[in-house]
């Protein structure tokens, strides 16, 4: 069932879950956009061709906020926001470890790797690495793992994964970046194989009509630890 959190006029907004991809080529397979589509059409008893505009993604294993516009308007005013970064993005990460800092900041030099779909950091004079900063706050700690806050400055590809990461504490069941299976990490868990431990829990935009500041927050998914309190 689809999760919509917000239905307001040309702009909408749901909880995409873990596993699920934000779009698919030619509709070859479940997306969150093939079934926002499905899901306009049955509830508007709309015919034809559904327009959707898409002003941003969230990867494949991670959950939370995804937006969606319903006409071409509304579409390049959001747009337009997540270009200009005037888009508040928080995140929640369940990481391995206890950090050594109860907040901070991170920047680094990320880049992706030729040919695959993935990042390194990287240094700074690399002329294909882009600068990565995020803010982050360590909301509670349990089980050698530790609840993260992070806001987001930049938006690169796997930001948040390669920043933690790279600090030594890698965003839990994210194997790509050198997490251990959630099953070694979280024992005794009912966590999708297809999930990481991030998830997209708060976007603050304007209303690209009415301009007035719109606050949506999508709860964490239900098979996080309850230790770590925050839902």
């Amino acid at each position: 069932m689809l999760d919509v959190l917000l239905d307001d006029g040309p702009l909408l907004a749901i909880n995409k879950p873990a596993g699920l991809p934000t779009q698919s080529a030619e509709n070859l397979f479940p997306s969150a956009e093939n079934l926002v589509r499905q899901w306009i059409k049955e509830t508007r008893a709309k015919e034809g061709n559904v327009y959707l505009g898409l002003p941003h993604r969230l990867d494949r294993p991670v959950s939370g906020v995804l937006v969606f516009t319903r006409n071409s308007k509304a579409a390049a005013r959001m747009a337009e926001q997540f270009r200009e970064r005037t888009v508040r993005k928080t995140y929640l990460a369940l990481v391995e470890g206890a950090l050594s800092q109860p907040e901070g900041e991170l920047v680094n030099t990320l880049a992706k790797v030729p040919g695959e779909a993935r990042g390194i950091v990287t240094t700074a004079d690399d002329p294909d690495g882009k600068e990565a900063r995020l803010s982050y706050r360590v909301l509670s700690q349990a089980q050698g793992c530790s609840l993260v806050e992070v806001d987001l400055q930049t938006g690169r590809m796997h930001q948040i994964r390669l920043q933690l990461s790279h600090l030594g504490h890698p965003v839990c069941g994210d194997t790509l970046y050198g997490a251990k299976p959630v099953s070694e990490a979280l024992p005794g868990t009912d966590w999708p194989e297809t999930a990481i431990g991030l998830h997209a829990w708060r976007l603050v935009v304007k209303h690209p009509i009415r301009y007035d500041e719109v606050v949506i927050v999508a709860p964490r998914p239900g098979y996080w630890p309850s230790e770590f309190g925050l839902r």
